[in-house]
C-alpha cells in the first residue's frame, strides 16, 4: 500500500471521533427538542387564548344583547303609567275607590309583564298603592323618601337604581319617573325588576357571568354567592356612602376571589379565579360594556383544559415536524461516517480481499461443476419419470383394453354368426333363382361387416396412444356400448346396473371411443365395489341443463375411504391390490380434454359420480 493511498484516519480512530460526535449530537438534538417543546407549548396556549378570546367575546355580546332585552322591556312602564288618569287621581284625590282602583290596575298589569312590582309614592315618600297590596309584605304604606330612586325622580323627572329591596329582601332594579309637572309633582311611579330568570339561564352555560355598577360591586350573577361582591376593593368613602344609603343592606362588600395574571388587551384579561366547590384556576376575563346604563358585564371562560389540549396538540405537531429533521440529520450524519468507514476499510481489506479472491474463485469453481452435475442428474431423472409416467397410463389403457376384450370378442362373434347364416340363406336364394332376396342378405351382410369394422377400429384407438378431435357423439350409443363391453366381464352381475337410456338425439362434445372409456373405468369401479354386498345397485341417470349433460353413476357400496378420497384424483392412487390407479386419471384426463368435469360425493351409504359434458350444438 503506498503512503499517497493509506487514509488519513484508520477505522479505530474514526470509531472514537464518531462516538464524540454522537455524543455532541445527543445533547444538541435534546437541547433543540426541549426548546422546540416548550416554544410549541407557549405558542399553542397564545393561539389557543386567542380562539378563546374571540368566542368568549362573542358570547359576551350576546350576553349583553339579552340583558339589554331584558331591560327595555319595562322601561315604558312608568312613562305609561305617568300619564296614566288613574294615577293622577288617586295622587291628587287620595281617595279609597281611586286607590282601588289603581291597586287593580297595577296588579293586573304586573301579570303581563316582566316587572316584578309596580307601585306609586306621594310627595311625601310614601306608598299609595302596589301590585303586591294584597300580599302581607305589600309595599302600600311603606316610606320610601330615602331611597335614591325617589329623591332623584322628584329632582330630575326620572330615575334608575339597582339595590336589595328593605321589605322583599331581593335585588332588583328600580325605575322610577315623576307624575306631574316638574315643578309641582304629584308623586313617583315606579317599577321593580329582578333578574332570576336571567341569572339562571346565565348559571346553566356553566361559565361565570357577571355585572357590575360603575362602583364595581357585583348587581347580577350566575353565582348567586358572588352578589354584593366588589371588583377590587372600595375606599373608606364609597364604603360609607354605599352603606348609610342602605343600597345594599348589610352585604359585606368583600373583593371577588380573581386575582388578575396579565392584562391581553382593555376588554381581556388573564386572572385567577376560586369558584365554590371549584379549585382556582385560570380564567380569561372578557368585559363589555351594558349600553344605556353604568353598568358593565364580566364574562370568565375557562382557560386550563382548552390550553392544555392546544398545547399538547402543539408540541405533538412540534414533534412530529422535529423528529423526522433529527432522523433525517442523524441520517446524514451516519452516512457521512458510514461512507468515510468504508474509504478506510476498503483500503486495508483490498490486500486480504486479493489474497482471498482466488481460494474464492477455486471454491466457486468446484461449486459450480458440482451444480451442473446435479442439474444435469436431475434433468435424466425427470425426463425418465416423465417416460414412466406415459407408459403406465398406456399400461392403464391397455389393461382396460384386455378387461374388455372378451365382451368384443363376443360382440364380433354374433355378427360374425349372423353373416353366416345370411350367407347361407343367399347361396339358397340363388339356387331357387331368387336374387332380389340373396342381394336383401348380402346387403345385410355388408352392414354387419362395417360394425365388425367399427368395432376393430375402437379396439385400435382405444389402445392407441394420443388424443382424438372432439365430435358430436350420441350420448345413449356411448353408455349402451360401454354397458356392452362391461357385459362378458361382469356376467352375472349386471342385473346390478339400472339405467334408462337417454332420448335419442342427445349429443355431447367428445369422441365415442374415449367417453366410453370413462364409463367403463366408473361403472367397473361401482361394480367391483359391489362384490360381495347383499343387494347391491348401481344406478346411471342422464340430466340435460342448459349447455350441460350430466350423467350420474351411483351405487350403494361402502363409500370411498377418506385418505383414498383426499387425493382421489392423483397418479397411483388406488385401494385395489392389483390397481394401477390410473383409471380415475385417465378419465379425468379425457373429460377435460372435451371441457367437462368431473365431481365426487362419497359416504357410507355408498358413492356419487358426476361426469359433466358439454352438450353438442
Amino acid at each position: 500500500m503506498t503512503a499517497q493511498s493509506a487514509p488519513a484516519l484508520t477505522p479505530g480512530q474514526l470509531r472514537k471521533r464518531a462516538r464524540r460526535v454522537w455524543i455532541g449530537f445527543a445533547v444538541l438534538a435534546l437541547a433543540l427538542a426541549c426548546a422546540t417543546v416548550v416554544i410549541a407549548g407557549l405558542y399553542g396556549r397564545a393561539r389557543e387564548l386567542k380562539m378563546l378570546a374571540e368566542q368568549g367575546h362573542t358570547d359576551a355580546n350576546l350576553k349583553v344583547a339579552l340583558l339589554r332585552a331584558v331591560l327595555e322591556s319595562p322601561r315604558a312602564l312608568p312613562l305609561l303609567l305617568s300619564e296614566d288618569q288613574r294615577v293622577h287621581d288617586a295622587l291628587a284625590i287620595g281617595d279609597a275607590a281611586s286607590v282601588g282602583r289603581l291597586n287593580e290596575k297595577l296588579a293586573r298589569l304586573v301579570a303581563g309583564t316582566k316587572a316584578a312590582v309596580l307601585y306609586v309614592i306621594g310627595t311625601d315618600g310614601l306608598t299609595i298603592a302596589s301590585s303586591n297590596f294584597r300580599e302581607s309584605d305589600s309595599f302600600v304604606g311603606n316610606d320610601y323618601s330615602f331611597r335614591e330612586y325617589f329623591v332623584d325622580a322628584i329632582k330630575e323627572g326620572t330615575a334608575e337604581f339597582f339595590a336589595l329591596g328593605n321589605v322583599s329582601k331581593k335585588p332588583g332594579l328600580y325605575i322610577s319617573r315623576i307624575v306631574g309637572p316638574l315643578h309641582k309633582p304629584l308623586g313617583v311611579v315606579v317599577v321593580k325588576m329582578e333578574f332570576d330568570q336571567l341569572e339562571a339561564d346565565w348559571h346553566e352555560s356553566n361559565r361565570p357571568s357577571y355585572v357590575v355598577d360603575e362602583h364595581g360591586v357585583v348587581l347580577i350573577t350566575s353565582i348567586p354567592s358572588w352578589r354584593f361582591l366588589t371588583d377590587g376593593k372600595l375606599t373608606e368613602t364609597m364604603f360609607a356612602t354605599i352603606r348609610g344609603s342602605l343600597q345594599f343592606d348589610d352585604a359585606p362588600l368583600m373583593p371577588l376571589p380573581i386575582t388578575p395574571i396579565q392584562t391581553i388587551d382593555p376588554s381581556t384579561s388573564l386572572v385567577r379565579a376560586t369558584l365554590p366547590d371549584r379549585p382556582k384556576a385560570e380564567y380569561l376575563r372578557l368585559t363589555a360594556r351594558v349600553p344605556s346604563t353604568p353598568w358593565r358585564l364580566d364574562y370568565l371562560v375557562p382557560v386550563e383544559p382548552a390550553a392544555a389540549a392546544a398545547m399538547r396538540e402543539a408540541r405533538l405537531l412540534a414533534l412530529g415536524v422535529f423528529i423526522p429533521l433529527l432522523a433525517l440529520a442523524a441520517f446524514l450524519l451516519w452516512r457521512r461516517h458510514s461512507a468515510q468507514m468504508r474509504i478506510a476499510t476498503s483500503e486495508m481489506a483490498r490486500v486480504e480481499l486479493e489474497r482471498r479472491v482466488a481460494e474464492r474463485t477455486e471454491d466457486l469453481s468446484r461449486a459450480r461443476d458440482r451444480l451442473e452435475i446435479e442439474i444435469s442428474d436431475h434433468r435424466t431423472t425427470e425426463a425418465k419419470l416423465q417416460i414412466v409416467q406415459q407408459e403406465l397410463v398406456q399400461a392403464n389403457r391397455l389393461a382396460i383394453l384386455g378387461q374388455v376384450a372378451a365382451g368384443v370378442a363376443h360382440e364380433i362373434n354374433q355378427p360374425v354368426a349372423t353373416i353366416r347364416a345370411y350367407a347361407d340363406n343367399a347361396r339358397t336364394f340363388l339356387e331357387r333363382g331368387q336374387p332380389s332376396s340373396a342381394a336383401d342378405n348380402l346387403g345385410k351382410i355388408a352392414s354387419l361387416t362395417e360394425r365388425i369394422g367399427s368395432i376393430t377400429d375402437e379396439l385400435k384407438a382405444f389402445a392407441r396412444k394420443g388424443r382424438t378431435a372432439a365430435e358430436s357423439v350420441e350420448l345413449r350409443d356411448a353408455i349402451d356400448g360401454a354397458v356392452v363391453l362391461l357385459r362378458s366381464r361382469f356376467a352375472g352381475h349386471l342385473e346390478a346396473l339400472t339405467y334408462d337410456l337417454p332420448a335419442s338425439g342427445l349429443k355431447v362434445s367428445g369422441t365415442r371411443i374415449r367417453l366410453e372409456q370413462v364409463l367403463i373405468n366408473l361403472f367397473q369401479n361401482a361394480l367391483e365395489a359391489l362384490e360381495g354386498r347383499p343387494h347391491p345397485r348401481v344406478e346411471i341417470s342422464v340430466a340435460s341443463r342448459g349447455n350441460e349433460v350430466a350423467v350420474k353413476i351411483s351405487d350403494n357400496g361402502p363409500g370411498i375411504p377418506e385418505a383414498i378420497r383426499r387425493s382421489l384424483f392423483s397418479p397411483f392412487n388406488t385401494s385395489k391390490e392389483n390397481g394401477l390407479g390410473l383409471g380415475l386419471v385417465i378419465s379425468k384426463e379425457i373429460v377435460s380434454d372435451y371441457g367437462g368435469r368431473i365431481e365426487v360425493d362419497s359416504s357410507e351409504h355408498g358413492t356419487c359420480f358426476t361426469i359433466y359434458l358439454v352438450r353438442a350444438p
